[in-house]
Formats: C-alpha cells, sequence, structure tokens
C-alpha cells in the first residue's frame, strides 16, 4: 500500500533513477498513483511522491489531458515566463506563486513504451515541470523567494499542529 508523502520526509529531497522496464508491476503502481492523485484533489503526482524513487509521474490536467509520463526529459524551455499559483500533494495547505517558463517540449515514454514528444503551454506546462521537478529532489517551494519559503513553511507546521 503507497502512502503520500509529506514536505518532512528526506524521501523527497533524492533524485529519482530512470524507470529501465514498463511491467505490469509499472502499470499497478502508476494505477495507485492515479487513484492516490485524485483522492487528494491532485492533478499531478511524481512517484517519489509515494516513495517510489523511479523516474515516473502522472498527471490529469483538466481540458488538457491525462498522462503517464515515464523517463521525461524537458527538451526545450520558452523564453517567455507565466506565473501560477502552485500547491503540492506533499505540502498540503500551502499555495505560492511560482515563475516558470510558459511553454516546455517534453519527451517521455508512456505506458506502452512509446516514445512521444509534447509541446505544453499554460497549466500542463506549470504542471510538467512542478512534477519533472519532482524527480529531481526539487520542491516548489524551493523555487519561490527564500524569506517567502521561511514563512510558508511556517504556515504548513502550524497547520500540523491544529
Amino acid at each position: 500500500m503507497l502512502k503520500l508523502q509529506t514536505y518532512d520526509n528526506k524521501v523527497l529531497e533524492n533524485k529519482s533513477e530512470e524507470v529501465k522496464n514498463i511491467d505490469k508491476d509499472l502499470e499497478n503502481l502508476v494505477n495507485e498513483m492515479f487513484k492516490i492523485m485524485y483522492e487528494n484533489n491532485g492533478i499531478g503526482l511524481a512517484a517519489v511522491q509515494v516513495g517510489v524513487l523511479k523516474r515516473l509521474f502522472v498527471m490529469d490536467v483538466p481540458k488538457q489531458g491525462r498522462y503517464v509520463m515515464i523517463n521525461p526529459v524537458i527538451k526545450d524551455f520558452s523564453k517567455d515566463k507565466s506565473i501560477y499559483e502552485e500547491g503540492c500533494l506533499s505540502v498540503p495547505g500551502i499555495l505560492a506563486e511560482v515563475e516558470r517558463p510558459a511553454e516546455v517540449t517534453v519527451e517521455y515514454t508512456d505506458l506502452k513504451g512509446k516514445r512521444k514528444t509534447l509541446k505544453a503551454s499554460g497549466v500542463l506546462a506549470t504542471c510538467i515541470q512542478h512534477e519533472n521537478d519532482h524527480l529531481d529532489g526539487v520542491l516548489f517551494i524551493d523555487r519561490i523567494d527564500p524569506v517567502e519559503k521561511l514563512t510558508k513553511m511556517r504556515e504548513y507546521r502550524s497547520m500540523l499542529q491544529v
């Protein structure tokens, strides 16, 4: 049984390893990840967030699609930036505005083993970057101003004590 890992768990700081085999076990992991993501009202979830250090994430972005991205590599970032208020299932209750490239091109393998390329913009591009960061041990709060991060972490810890 997989469990959602939260901010204080050091596993989230680790870099994930490449997926070597696409098999029934991986398919079961993906299905469980979607289940956990939906139960927690998320739009994206990286394997590391359930304690599995594999380069894999799932997303279901409204009006933009449902994706399984295995061994994703962001190949291109636009020079244009966008700012979205991001949250994270591993840092529940905390939101912060994060500036990221407005568009990305990502290469990934799908669950059928096919290598694909996707050019994304808007919330989908932000979600891809957010989830891909998880694979490198980076949380969205690591991308905000250090003073704001301290404030957000105090807010998060105070919520835990309620």
